[in-house]
């Protein structure tokens, strides 16, 4: 037998097959045979397989959305990856941002108040820009390559053995039917030696697969733990973000010149968070009983020349040698003092006294 005729007799092999599968596929979904069922704890992992598959990719899509909001952007970063080759650096929103910012303020000039403020700004915008590539990169590698990775290798595999589990499972269930439709002995004992065959291979071939999905509650251990390299990514960013905001923060306070802020009735009192947005709300009581600090509460202690007691709502680090360190649920005294700005009170702790932001403080009865 030559090599032609041994291809031709594959060939020939082959298209049986697959025309025995296709029959046996067309009917049971008429229902005209009968279908070998799984069992409910192979079913129970393919279904969770599936449902890792569908909900690693969402998961994994969305959070590229997150990194890089910019569609172009990831599709270039697509092209450069299937090619192997590292995708050129660009310069992001908050760098561009920056540098606009700093321009701005070389060009007004660093000697002004709004120039020196804008340099400043700008500068915590590259820094931002910066923490921000930082993100991308450690998500993009602890992250979104182990979920990208399952997807196009361990699922991938996963798929090809499952397909493999159906085409056995057709071979036995169209022994099966051929075993009941054999009528001469001959014919049947030829049945009965293709389905011991055929049913072999489906228990072998379901084996493989049962063993490969077993191996879904490890992926999910290790996605867990990329997960949490994830998060900590996040939570070092927004730290540093908030760093630098509140480093700006104290910077931009010493921009400012006084007799700016006394003329404009401005006040370089840093505001809490928006969430704790004690200040601009009248007459609002605290669980504890304590009266909160309203425009009313702090308009009487402007006109009366007592004192009044106030607890500090949060940490507050002085600007200058004018003004008085707070730290959050400590209580001091405080008073006004004539033509002092509107947003700000003295407070007395001990021997040190200085001024401190009323945005900071809640006024006790």
């Amino acid at each position: 037998m030559n090599i032609m005729d041994f291809n031709v007799k594959k060939l020939a092999a082959d298209a049986g097959t697959f025309l025995s599968r296709a029959v046996q596929f067309t009917e049971e979904k008429l229902g005209q045979a009968e279908k070998t069922e799984l069992d409910a704890h192979l079913e129970n992992l393919l279904s969770k397989a599936e449902c890792t598959k569908i909900w690693t990719e969402k998961i994994m899509k969305q959070t590229e959305v997150l990194l890089q909001p910019n569609p172009n952007a990831r599709i270039e970063e697509f092209v450069y990856e299937k090619l192997d080759r590292k995708a050129p650096s660009r310069i992001n929103n908050p760098e561009l941002l920056g540098q606009y910012m700093i321009d701005a303020g070389t060009e007004f000039g660093p000697g002004t108040a709004y120039g020196n403020a804008l340099i400043k700004c700008g500068e915590t915008q590259k820094r931002i820009g910066t923490a921000d590539r930082e993100l991308i990169q450690t998500s993009a590698l602890n992250f979104l390559t182990p979920l990208r990775n399952f997807i196009e290798g361990d699922y991938k595999t996963i798929a090809k053995e499952r397909k493999l589990l159906q085409n056995k499972r057709l071979d036995l269930d169209a022994a099966k039917t051929r075993l009941k439709k054999a009528k001469a002995a001959e014919t049947r004992a030829s049945s009965e030696q293709e389905l011991r065959i055929t049913q072999s291979e489906f228990d072998r071939q379901a084996e493989i697969t049962r063993l490969l999905l077993e191996g879904i509650s490890s992926t999910h251990a290790h996605h867990l733990r990329c997960l949490n390299d994830f998060v900590e990514a996040q939570m070092t960013y927004y730290a540093q973000c908030y760093q630098y905001m509140l480093d700006l923060q104290k910077q931009l306070g010493r921009c400012f010149p006084s007799n700016y802020c006394n003329n404009n009735q401005t006040s370089v009192a840093p505001a809490p968070s928006a969430s704790s947005n004690v200040i601009g709300s009248s007459a609002l009581t605290s669980t504890s009983g304590l009266v909160i600090t309203s425009p009313s509460n702090l308009i009487d202690l402007k006109e009366c020349s007592g004192s009044r007691k106030a607890r500090v709502l949060y940490d507050y680090d002085a600007a200058n040698s004018s003004e008085l360190s707070l730290l959050a649920d400590e209580v001091i005294t405080v008073f006004s003092v004539i033509g002092m700005d509107s947003d700000w009170l003295m407070g007395e702790r001990g021997n040190q006294k200085g001024r401190v932001p009323i945005t900071y403080l809640e006024l006790l009865n």
